[in-house]
């Protein structure tokens, strides 16, 4: 019935755009002399609803993050995230009143007293997690590697080994390198200037910054002799906006205006600010009668059009995705698995899989029945995307199983995933009255190999894993052509 409605409500979008796009295109013309009205009309139609403010909430800031945040000399907060969040909030009906602080731990400092409701701009991790919940993503911008000139490129941080990553203090970046590669060693400073400063100096050989910080750093300071020197799948940042945990209708209220904001909005904003605007000799007086008749247009269709691809995005979700824990299904993994595939194979960045069975599942069903045994899958097909990295996809494989694929990922990274995700099962509560535990089994691609070979692999480990008593993990040994514990 969702699908045989979603498809009704696509016919019927897209005969509604044919019988308008002849008749207003004529209309459009004739309404384009009178382009002071058009050109009122443009923001009282594009401006999203207001709801009335509630109480004013007080947002505390990075002070030292140029430029998506600072705190100027005459105490306002400007940049990027300024921008973004000033539109927000109004467009969300919020009220903000700014609470200044000298740098970003006491921002966070501040947050966890309660002294401030919201933490403008910053990533999500499991740290951050205990005192807040997160919108969806503001802005997504990657981080690079930040090197001297003469230093090589690096392909894999992994294989970094005696050298220091200089990281400001309190960041995300800090939680993901510590839980990801262990043998690392961190120089922590107090901020984004300090950081690029000790790798100029040679006090440390590299620094991770988000993309737009560097182009921004490097032309403002002229540190001509350092360079973007490789990139770390996975480390992309997801800026989203902190609210207070107990403050989820806050949260709910603010995606409103996340949700509003178009890509080229977004676009805009971070081209101002670093000052990447392209100038046309485009003459104004055509160009502003030509936007009218656009945004007459595109403010007649937009509904339909918006309806339209909303249609077309449910019906894609439908055939990828399981129906009852949200996850990837067959369909949805394959399209994932041959991109993955593809880049692994171009850039020879390494794959791993990991396939997961919940032990003795059939007795939940028969002694608590089949509502607990789906009440279990939903509750560890939540776990496992809380537990996984961000570069990570998660697929239901059929009845209690799960795989997980892990791009640009070496064996022993993948080991160390694995071994997480499984001591997370054990000490998570589902709710039902036994635990729960999963089995895995843990294959690799190796240069020259067949990849539909991986999985079968996978299972072979995961057989093994079962065999020798259930709740552990085997690694499919390639060199032996076995699995090992």
């Amino acid at each position: 019935m969702v699908l045989q409605d979603l498809l009704n409500q696509l016919q019927l979008c897209q005969a509604v755009l044919r019988w308008c796009a002849g008749p207003l295109l004529v209309g459009l013309l004739a309404c384009g002399a009178s382009l002071g009205w058009a050109q009122a009309a443009v923001p009282a139609s594009a401006a999203a609803p207001q709801t009335p403010a509630a109480d004013v909430v007080r947002y505390c800031v990075d002070p030292d993050w140029p430029p998506f945040e600072e705190i100027d000399a005459k105490g306002q907060h400007v940049g990027i995230a300024a921008e973004l969040l000033k539109r927000v909030a109004q467009r969300s009906g919020v009220s903000l009143q700014l609470a200044p602080t000298k740098n970003w731990g006491e921002s966070l400092t501040a947050s966890q007293a309660g002294r401030c409701q919201i933490l403008s701009f910053l990533n999500q991790s499991p740290k951050r997690d205990a005192w807040l919940v997160f919108t969806d993503p503001v802005l997504v911008d990657e981080n690079v590697l930040i090197t001297r000139e003469e230093h090589p490129f690096v392909a894999d941080l992994a294989s970094v080994e005696g050298e220091i990553l200089a990281l400001p203090k309190g960041t995300s970046v800090e939680e993901w390198l510590r839980r990801d590669f262990p043998h690392l060693r961190l120089m922590l400073v107090d901020t984004e200037a300090q950081a690029f400063e000790a790798v100029n100096r040679r006090q440390a050989d590299m620094t991770m910054r988000s993309l737009i910080v560097a182009a921004s750093t490097l032309k403002r300071e002229g540190w001509f002799n350092l360079k973007i020197a490789g990139q770390v799948p996975g480390y992309g940042n997801q800026l989203r906006i902190g609210v207070a945990k107990d403050q989820t209708a806050l949260r709910d209220r603010l995606n409103i205006g996340v949700a509003s904001l178009t890509a080229g909005e977004r676009r805009q904003i971070v081209d101002q600010h670093l000052a990447l605007n392209i100038a046309t000799a485009l003459d104004t007086r055509s160009l502003a009668w030509l936007g009218a008749v656009l945004v007459a247009v595109l403010l007649t269709s937009s509904y339909w059009i918006w309806r339209l691809r909303r249609v077309n995005a449910q019906l894609h979700h439908l055939s990828r995705s399981d129906a009852l824990t949200g996850l990837y299904n067959r369909a949805g993994f394959d399209e994932i698995f041959k991109r993955e595939l593809a880049r692994a194979q171009r850039f020879e960045t390494g794959l791993s899989v990991i396939l997961l069975d919940i032990d003795f599942f059939k007795r939940i069903n028969d002694q608590l029945g089949h509502t607990a045994g789906d009440s279990a899958l939903r509750e560890l097909a939540l776990l496992l995307r809380a537990v996984v990295r961000n570069v990570d996809s998660v697929a239901r494989w059929g009845g209690e199983e799960f795989l997980v694929i892990c791009p640009a990922t070496q064996p022993q990274q993948a080991l160390v995933l694995a071994e997480r995700i499984l001591a997370a099962v054990r000490s998570h509560a589902f709710g039902i009255q036994q635990p729960i535990t999963v089995s895995a089994g843990l294959a690799s691609l190796q240069p020259g190999q067949n990849p539909h070979t991986l999985f079968t692999q996978a299972d072979e480990a995961l057989l093994q894993a079962k065999r020798q008593g259930r709740d552990r993990l085997v690694v499919f040994d390639q060199k032996e052509g076995s699995p090992w514990p």
